[in-house]
């Protein structure tokens, strides 16, 4: 052979003789097909074979006959479809119920119709891209009932009635009511929304626009708020009994519109009851249920949190500008402690500790409390009244929580360098005066400023605390060295050795001593300076104390507790019953203010009253005379007899602090200006006021002048020079 033969691939042909089918087969099997499907409409189902149905639908198919079955099934239904669409309009008793006794025969007749076609549904209809059995009956439900015009109108207004008599109270066929939506949507969601949902809308705002004017008018904002929130509760309790899920938000949307939108500001400022009145009264039930509603509505939360502001701003200018709230400075803080945790609590409970409100609080007290320029003076001599002995009740984890109270008022001070000048103050005179509650409070209290503001703040606080302990060695060395060890007869003395850097400076009113007590200081004097070479002493007598023993009449003992001013005072008496004013400032050198309070506590104040005053008064002037008081009494062997203060600073006093202040802040922001232009070299003036601003307002808020001033220093000291090309730039000078 030449050559292999390819060999044809194995194939099986089909019959090629043709199938002959009866002419009137497709006539007769449709006919037994149709009376069937009009039995199954009838209720007569059982007496059906539904195997012979089966198969007879199948034989349709199998023989070409499946465009002949599937129009046939069209007309048979729509046919059915027209009588029951009759029988529903004519219905005389509920239109609802016959509907719904109509749909219910229908799908189940559209599924025992579907079991007999089933062949046809799985192989022509989507082959011929048809519409399945029972798509297609609730198809030819939904075109010719549902959008009949008699029966669709009639069909809403039956629905809108229904959901109308339930809102005024009645109580309706919700299990109906359900089947009949029920039906809608399973016809599509576009049936449900275009034949009810929009309607059911539309009357909705209607209704509820109506119920809200009408309410707006005699209800007061609680009650009002409490019926809104109600109404909506209604209406999702609604949904999802009988309504379509995706309905919801759009019921809702209508109901927050109309009764809480579009009366939200009149709500808000409604006189006696609205926001403000809830706010004193601390409603914290009517601010929730205010807070949930107009959460819900654009811009319901900023309104409320707005006019809240609004209050706290004009309430709290209210009391740091008035006259007779600023007499009492530990008053005037607890206030605002007060006022803060007030509104805190009701952010906390009522507004669900939500950050813009807190933002707002914070915001709003920063703004009234630096409209007071001594509040920070006020603060300190809040935390000098926590910390001082004698607190009443006070345990230590009281004392700290007040600490922890006060520091969130701190954090709004702009000029906290103001706080750090008077809180030295008022620490030094704890520290000396040993009246400070705990040490361990004390320091509780740097460690907290150290947190907030960083250890340059409290380096000097702290070397406060370690001169009193140096303090406490010296004095110990003192009495064991041989300068101590003669003393038995002389009045024992304690020191306390303050650095100069680390105290408050202090105007040194150096008094005239008492002899006794001048040879004991030199003694010291004398240890001190030989122990430590280099150093300086300087006697701060204004800021001592001293304990006295005193003889009155009928041989009567008391220790007295006094200031050394007082002390310096008293012993004059030892050697004289009567002294004029003008004498006790000549032998003593007292400043004139701090004598006449002195003289006032040793004379004036009942039950301290160790001198009598000539002619008596409250007041002391300079033509007094005063004698010693033999008659004076207490049943207390130990007498403490405080010195007459003013709690607050005096307008000099404070000129003077401010002053200082004001001094200290010079090198502070020069020092920015420098560490601003070494790391940028060359900034125009308004750059340099912004970054050093920033750099400070931890401390505190520097005045542009005041920069504007440093900047020509700096530049007259050959820091910083003006730019030759362009007179607005700075360059740093290397």
């Amino acid at each position: 052979m030449s050559g292999q033969s390819r060999k044809k691939p194995f194939k099986i042909e089909a019959y090629k003789h043709r199938v002959e089918v009866d002419p009137k087969y497709a006539d007769r099997t449709w006919a037994v097909i149709e009376h069937a499907i009009n039995e199954i409409y009838n209720h007569n189902a059982s007496g059906l074979s539904f195997e012979e149905l089966y198969r007879n639908a199948y034989n349709m198919v199998l023989y070409k006959f499946g465009e002949r079955q599937y129009n046939g099934l069209v007309s048979t239904v729509t046919r059915h479809l027209k009588d029951m669409g009759k029988a529903i309009e004519s219905a005389q008793g509920s239109f609802l119920d016959e509907l719904n006794r109509k749909w219910t025969d229908h799908t189940k007749s559209m599924q025992m119709i579907r079991d007999v076609l089933m062949y046809m549904d799985r192989t022509y209809i989507p082959t011929n891209h048809k519409t399945p059995v029972y798509e297609l009956g609730l198809n030819l439900w939904r075109d010719h009932i549902i959008h009949s015009a008699k029966i669709q109108t009639r069909l809403v207004d039956m629905l809108l009635e229904q959901i109308h008599r339930e809102r005024m109270g009645e109580v309706i066929n919700r299990g109906l009511m359900r089947s009949v939506t029920k039906m809608l949507t399973e016809l599509g969601s576009s049936v449900y929304q275009e034949v009810f949902e929009k309607s059911f809308l539309d009357v909705s705002a209607s209704f509820y626009s109506g119920e809200s004017q009408q309410y707006i008018e005699v209800y007061n904002c609680s009650n009002y708020l409490r019926m809104a929130e109600k109404r909506i509760n209604e209406e999702v309790e609604r949904v999802s009994h009988y309504l379509d899920s995706k309905t919801e938000p759009k019921i809702t949307a209508v109901v927050e519109k109309e009764l809480v939108e579009t009366h939200m500001h009149r709500l808000v400022h409604m006189e006696n009851s609205g926001l403000i009145p809830m706010l004193v009264g601390n409603m914290y039930e009517d601010l929730n249920c205010m807070y949930n509603l107009f959460k819900r509505v654009p811009s319901g939360l900023n309104l409320i949190k707005d006019v809240m502001a609004s209050h706290l701003k004009e309430t709290g200018k209210q009391l740091v500008t008035d006259p007779d709230r600023l007499k009492d400075p530990v008053d005037f803080i607890q206030r605002l402690l007060d006022m803060r945790e007030k509104y805190n609590e009701i952010i906390t409970k009522s507004f669900h500790n939500d950050k813009a409100f807190q933002n707002a609080l914070n915001a709003s007290f920063e703004y009234f409390i630096n409209i007071n320029n001594r509040s920070p003076e006020f603060i300190s001599l809040f935390v000098d009244d926590a910390l001082r002995k004698g607190v009443k009740g006070a345990s230590d984890d009281d004392v700290d929580q007040v600490l922890d109270r006060v520091l969130v008022l701190f954090r709004y001070l702009q000029e906290k360098d103001v706080f750090e000048k008077y809180y030295k103050q008022h620490l030094a005179k704890r520290l000396l005066s040993a009246k400070s509650v705990s040490e361990e409070a004390e320091r509780g209290m740097i460690l907290k400023l150290k947190t907030e503001c960083g250890y340059q703040f409290t380096s000097k606080l702290e070397g406060m605390f370690n001169d009193i302990k140096t303090s406490q060695d010296t004095m110990q060395g003192f009495y064991n060295s041989p300068y101590g060890n003669d003393m038995a007869d002389m009045p024992a003395i304690t020191v306390q050795i303050l650095t100069t850097g680390s105290w408050p400076t202090q105007n040194i009113n150096t008094c005239i001593l008492p002899a006794e007590i001048v040879i004991v200081c030199e003694k010291f004097k004398a240890y001190y300076l030989g122990t430590h070479n280099g150093r300086r002493l300087t006697w701060q007598t204004n800021m001592g104390h001293a304990d006295l023993k005193a003889t009155f009449g009928k041989g009567q003992k008391h220790e007295l507790n006094v200031s050394t001013y007082q002390m310096c005072v008293l012993m004059l008496f030892n050697s004289a019953d009567r002294l004029t004013y003008r004498e006790i400032e000549q032998a003593t050198d007292i400043p004139g203010p701090d004598l006449k309070r002195c003289l006032q506590s040793l004379a004036c104040v009942r039950g301290k009253n160790v001198l009598r005053k000539e002619p008596m008064s409250r007041d002391i002037s300079e033509d007094d005379a005063f004698l010693f008081n033999d008659k004076f009494t207490s049943k207390l062997v130990k007498v403490k007899i405080g010195t007459v203060v003013a709690q607050k600073e005096t307008e000099p006093e404070k000129m003077e602090t401010r002053q200082r202040v004001e001094e200290d802040r010079k090198p502070q922001i020069e020092a920015a200006i420098v560490r601003v232009m070494k790391s940028r070299r060359v900034l125009d003036h308004n750059s340099i006021v912004t970054e050093v601003t920033n750099q400070l307002q931890a401390r505190f808020l520097p005045n542009p002048v005041v920069i504007k001033k440093r900047i020509e220093s700096l530049i007259e000291r050959e820091f910083l020079e003006r730019d030759k090309a362009d007179r607005r730039l700075y360059r740093y000078m290397a």
